[in-house]
């Protein structure tokens, strides 16, 4: 069984900085494509960062030179790195594995329970 757990989330005041962290059991992330999600409050899920099969990484427009993504292959773990969070960055993150594309919650893919992130001002 395929299992996502992230952790990291928490409130944070605007311009303060935020690592999420997404370990998988029965998984290995390696080389495959992988991504963070975000589900805002009353709103849709939208990618937020991702890197595909290319090794593309795949930034959403507004986290552009704020967040990055990183990995430890021997903790099996992907990170998001949030920095100079604004409150629009609210929301619940995913982590998915095995899947990177525009769709949130897509059976094709592994997905985590979410964990979620307040910015407030």
């Amino acid at each position: 069984e395929v299992k996502l757990v992230e952790s990291g989330g928490g409130s944070v005041q605007a311009g303060g900085s935020l690592t999420l962290s997404c370990t998988a059991s029965g998984f290995t992330f390696g080389d495959s494509d992988m991504g963070w999600y975000r589900q805002a409050p009353g709103g849709e899920c939208d990618p937020v960062l991702r890197i595909d099969l290319d090794r593309n990484t795949v930034y959403e427009d507004s986290v552009k030179g704020r967040f990055t993504i990183s990995q430890d292959h021997a903790k099996n773990t992907i990170y998001l790195q949030m920095n100079s969070l604004k409150i629009e960055d609210t929301g619940v993150y995913y982590c998915a594995a095995d899947y990177s594309a525009s769709i949130c919650f897509s059976p094709l893919g592994y997905w985590g329970q979410g964990t979620q992130v307040t910015v407030s001002s």
